[in-house]
């Protein structure tokens, strides 16, 4: 279950390699550190010893830049997105035990919305469902784009090329599975932009879901909430 298959792919020469480098950074400054998952997940996203160790000193600054640290519930923007009902990470996981957070579409308007609000709303929710993980079992999450009642309005391409690029960047190898629930006709177009951005890795990942015996393939439908 889980990430194991892969994990088992780092090179375990380029993985001392880089916990090395890691462990003298990390021991001048706390902060730096990355475990062992983290570790592994960035030499799989980025194939080789430099690049993932360029990878997380990047990944270190921004969060710092960004103070990821102090986007939570209480923080006003981020108060206000879930009194808004934008998204939500679910007290349940999916069927592989990943986190799950559930995004319905119906309730963004790509026009009336600040890019940037909503970017810190998106890193807070990745940080609230990595946080839910059992990394020793399953790494990776499960997000759900429910598109009942799904309009044009709610087709929002920047806050989309952000969450791909943080993803990429700075959470890579977190997405397990992207499920797209209830995806109406309109939505082909749509996806045919998005789909362009991905690499075959991460296009891999994203299934349509049509109906309920095959949602309980990923994740047992109840889990759901109704009052979003």
């Amino acid at each position: 279950m889980g990430d194991q298959a892969t994990a088992a792919e780092v090179n375990e020469e380029d993985f001392q390699k880089l916990k090395e480098r890691m462990k003298m950074i990390s021991d001048a400054d706390p902060l730096q550190y990355h475990n062992d998952f983290s570790l592994k997940r960035y030499l799989r996203a980025f194939k080789q010893v430099d690049p993932a160790f360029q990878a997380i000193l990047k990944t270190n600054k921004w969060r710092v830049e960004y103070d990821v640290a102090s986007l939570t519930d209480q923080n006003p923007i981020i108060k206000s997105h879930l009194e808004k009902n934008k998204a939500r990470v679910l007290k349940h996981r999916d069927m592989n035990g990943r986190p799950v957070i559930y995004i319905p579409a119906r309730n963004h308007n790509a026009n009336d919305r600040d890019i940037d609000e909503i970017t810190k709303f998106i890193v807070y929710c990745l940080e609230e469902a990595c946080k839910k993980c059992f990394e020793e079992v399953v790494d990776n999450l499960c997000i759900v784009f429910d598109l009942k009642d799904f309009g044009l309005s709610c087709m929002d391409y920047q806050m989309i090329k952000n969450l791909i690029w943080l993803l990429s960047r700075h959470y890579p190898e977190r997405l397990g599975v992207c499920l797209i629930l209830n995806s109406p006709t309109l939505f082909s177009g749509c996806w045919t932009v998005i789909r362009g951005w991905l690499d075959e890795k991460t296009s891999s990942k994203v299934t349509f879901v049509y109906n309920e015996m095959d949602l309980c393939k990923y994740l047992i439908p109840d889990i759901l909430p109704d009052d979003m």
